[in-house]
């Protein structure tokens, strides 16, 4: 068992296979426990990475790695992820299976995705190639075991341009898909949790191109040239055991001329030197590889004289020792990263140029021992180099005026790295290179245009000011290697703070409401149009002194943002550490101002109009509930959080001269249209309450109402008839899901009443009538899908979750229950469909409103 190394690599597992044995496990890090301590594998951890290597390898992959469901709703997490470093791919391990990504479309269709190269993920996937502009083909299969949605299993590989995935690694992604649910499935089966809430693991692959170690003896006589020699030193040098006839001329024959001199020269050395010798040389084997051979020799025969017994070793280095002996021999640096960016061999120029030994570079991350390397603005080339087989080539920054000249070159199991002294580039002293500014490869440009495309194409789906402000936050900041961003908005002549991350706590509050006239760097790059760049908080102080300064001595953007003439605010990004501004960042980051400050105003716009559609939203349902000794009824309504329309769900509770009404319902879509259809379903479902009907002539009368109407939407609605004082209740159910019921003694059960089909579809359907009963202390729980429907999980998982929410709920009143189960809801940030409770508790008189 092996300690897991502090940094980067903590909590990740090293996978390999020695040469000719079984498959070789270490340590893995359990999501959560501390770094650094010694520990037994984790079961579902091992089980994820041998799902993640066994596929990879089946479909001639050389990445990949496994997304498994959380405990929130509708997130993925990366839980293992092999053959890349971790670090780079931060911006992936949590993917929302509402997103447009190749991942949370097979969890959500349970169909599997096969992506040749990147001409089809861009046509079917731009914000995955927009993030990852490299050619590379990948294959994404879902792992389920019956109706249980585990996660996603992916697979990164060379493209195959024109030539779609082949139905043979179709049905082998689908097999190790397969294979990893039903291991996941026994799993949960034994009570463990199969879900993800931590960093991903990072695994090693195994090595494909390295040749094995292989070590062959033999005794010599001198005197006699008898050559005593085992199986493993005849497949050495290419011979049958069989066709050896143990004398030393065989042996001879099998090697070089010169090798056969130097070998008597240092056999002859190790006997005649009277006492126990060693001697080593390098042999040719016959396919050109190099073997190393060590000589042992007695001190003396047993006759007195010079020893006349040697033994030998011979050794098949591979090529191995060629290599490191001839990049020790080049002017240029040389040096090698596995596909985790360890490293792993170091020529003497890199040692020079790289200012460390060998003995401290290896098997270190690169970007730990050279922190240097690891800047963000090289984060693109090294994703490129992992991802393709295309050469990358760039220029990196040692110290203010050393610079490197970098070139990578990709291979199937990690990166060849040459590095060469450089003049300094010709753009702004101090500046940070652009990922893909410099040189030139195909991905290279790519990479220099991805993130402003990344940006542009998020901004596209940001609805709310708040929105805007996280994409920046996702977007911009890492593709510059930004810390810090505040944002502030235009509002009557002042500017206000509306979004800020990275800065100290309270600092920027003195800035918050400062008029156009203040002589400010925000304020003034919104007043003259013009962006302003401060290389070091020293410049900033000198073009404005006595602005207040936080502890961050690091440069300074400050953008206007203006739309379509008009402004609409200022932003700022900080940065760790002093640094200038080529003239392509800055004419990207004025681009880009532009596209924040079209977003924005359209946000604007967005949470002006929102209210007006929530407050008409809120006229239309009730403002009050009736209010009765033997019931106790209390609504929730939650709105959704995607777009700027209403919702159609709504809820009433109508007292009639049969009792008390329990009704909700949901109109299908959003918008002024079903937010009308739904006043008149209330409005029609109230009147025919009212007029004495049972609850079948209530719902088949709303149902041809809503037909002759004809506004080309449909309805689900469910009505409940109860007496209050004997607890008889009658239910109808028109396409709506199923209520649940709380008796008194916690136990919960998920109704089962008959339904028809939705409302407004077919004008002679039947809602049949289900009789059942409330008992004293009885809850009924209506609601709609909104609370129990999320994208890739079943509805009937979701009512579950409910029902064991409801079940849980101990002593509480009737409202404090209905805000427990709303909220989950409440708390999600991405809310695809409104929501509506309905609760109904059935008391004695002298009720306490308090559940048992």
């Amino acid at each position: 068992m092996r300690r897991a190394p502090a940094g980067e690599h903590a909590g990740c597992v090293t996978w390999y296979r020695a040469a000719g044995r079984a498959p070789l496990s270490e340590s893995v890090a359990k999501p959560g426990r501390p770094n650094g301590t010694d520990r037994v594998p984790d079961e579902l951890a091992l089980v994820l990475a041998q799902a993640a290597v066994g596929a990879i390898e089946a479909v001639g992959g050389y990445a990949g790695g496994i997304y498994l469901r959380t405990r929130m709703p509708g997130l993925l997490r990366l839980g293992v992820l092999a053959g890349l470093p971790g670090r780079l791919f931060r911006p992936w391990w949590r993917m929302h299976v509402n997103r447009p990504f190749p991942v949370a479309e097979a969890h959500r269709s349970g169909q599997a995705v096969h992506l040749a190269d990147a001409e089809e993920a861009m046509r079917r996937f731009p914000q995955l190639m927009a993030g990852l502009p490299f050619p590379f083909g990948s294959l994404y299969a879902p792992v389920v075991s019956g109706r249980e949605k585990f996660g996603v299993l992916a697979v990164l590989r060379p493209a195959t341009p024109g030539h779609p995935v082949s139905h043979a690694d179709r049905l082998r992604m689908h097999n190790a898909a397969t294979k990893l649910a039903t291991a996941l499935a026994a799993l949960a089966d034994e009570g463990d949790a199969v879900a993800w809430e931590g960093e991903p693991v990072c695994v090693q692959l195994p090595a494909v191109t390295t040749p094995p170690v292989r070590v062959g003896r033999f005794d010599w006589d001198l005197r006699t040239g008898a050559v005593n020699a085992d199986d493993e030193l005849c497949a050495i040098l290419g011979t049958d055991p069989a066709d050896f006839d143990g004398t030393i001329d065989a042996l001879a024959a099998l090697l070089a001329s010169e090798d056969m001199y130097g070998l008597w020269t240092v056999a002859r050395q190790a006997a005649e030197s009277g006492r126990p010798a060693s001697r080593r040389m390098r042999l040719r084997g016959p396919d050109g590889r190099p073997h190393l051979l060590e000589l042992s020799a007695r001190a003396q025969s047993p006759d007195g004289g010079a020893g006349h017994r040697l033994t030998g070793f011979l050794v098949d280095l591979g090529t191995g020792p060629i290599v490191a002996e001839a990049t020790d021999r080049l002017p240029s640096g040389v040096f090698s990263l596995d596909r985790l960016a360890r490293i792993t061999y170091v020529n003497h120029s890199a040692e020079v140029l790289l200012g460390q030994p060998r003995s401290e570079l290896a098997g270190r991350v690169l970007w730990e021992v050279l922190p240097w390397f690891g800047h963000p603005a090289y984060e693109d080339h090294y994703r490129a180099a992992l991802l393709s087989r295309d050469p990358i080539h760039f220029m990196a920054r040692r110290a203010p005026k050393d610079w490197l000249s970098v070139s990578l070159y990709p291979g199937h199991d990690g990166l060849t790295v040459t590095v060469a002294p450089s003049d300094q580039p010709a753009y702004a002293p101090g500046s940070v290179v652009l990922p893909g500014a410099v040189l030139g490869s195909p991905a290279d440009r790519a990479a220099a245009l991805y993130r402003p495309v990344a940006l542009a194409i998020a901004l596209t789906e940001a609805v709310t000011a708040r929105q805007v402000s996280a994409v920046v936050t996702e977007e911009l900041l890492p593709a510059f290697g930004g810390r810090q961003l505040a944002i502030y908005l235009l509002n009557e002549r002042h500017l206000y703070l509306a979004w800020e991350t990275g800065f100290p706590k309270g600092f920027l509050d003195r800035f918050d409401g400062v008029a156009l006239d203040a002589r400010l760097p925000g304020v003034e790059t919104l007043t003259t149009g013009r962006p302003m760049f401060f290389e070091s908080m020293e410049r900033l102080s000198d073009a404005y002194p006595g602005i207040p300064m936080d502890a961050n001595v690091g440069a300074r953007a400050f953008l206007p943002l203006i739309a379509s003439g008009r402004p609409v605010g200022s932003c700022i990004l900080g940065f760790d550490q002093p640094r200038g501004f080529s003239p392509e960042e800055r004419t990207v980051l004025t681009a880009l101002a532009g596209l924040i400050a079209q977003a924005l105003q359209r946000a604007q716009r967005y949470d002006t109009e929102a209210a007006v559609a929530r407050g008409l939203q809120a006229a239309l349902l009730p403002h009050r509930l009736p209010v009765l000794d033997q019931v106790e009824t209390v609504a929730r309504y939650l709105p959704g959080t995607q777009g700027m329309e209403v919702g159609g769900d709504w809820y009433d509770v109508v007292e009639t001269d049969r009792g008390l009404a329990l009704v909700i319902g949901d109109v299908q879509g959003h918008g002024v249209s079903a937010a009308a259809t739904m006043g008149q379903l209330r409005s029609a479902v109230r009147a025919f309450a009212l007029s004495g009907h049972d609850p079948q002539e209530v719902m088949s009368g709303t149902n041809r109402l809503l037909i002759d109407l004809d506004p080309g939407q449909f309805a689900s609605c469910c009505y409940v008839d109860l007496d209050p004082v004997t607890g008889a209740a009658q239910a109808v159910r028109a396409g709506h899901p199923q209520p649940l019921l709380r008796h008194a003694d916690g136990r919960t059960e998920v109704l089962d009443l008959r339904g028809g089909v939705v409302l407004g579809v077919d004008m002679a359907a039947s809602y049949p009538i289900t009789e059942l009963r409330l008992a004293q202390g009885d809850v009924l729980a209506l609601f709609t899908d909104g609370l129990v429907e999320q994208p890739g999980i079943d509805i009937d998982l979701g009512i579950e979750r409910l029902r064991a929410s409801l079940a849980e709920v101990g002593p509480s009143s009737l409202a404090g229950t209905a805000d427990r189960l709303m909220n989950e809801a409440r708390q999600a940030t991405d809310r695809p469909d409104d929501i509506a409770l309905l609760l109904a508790a059935r008391w004695a008189v002298s009720r306490t409103g308090t559940m048992p």
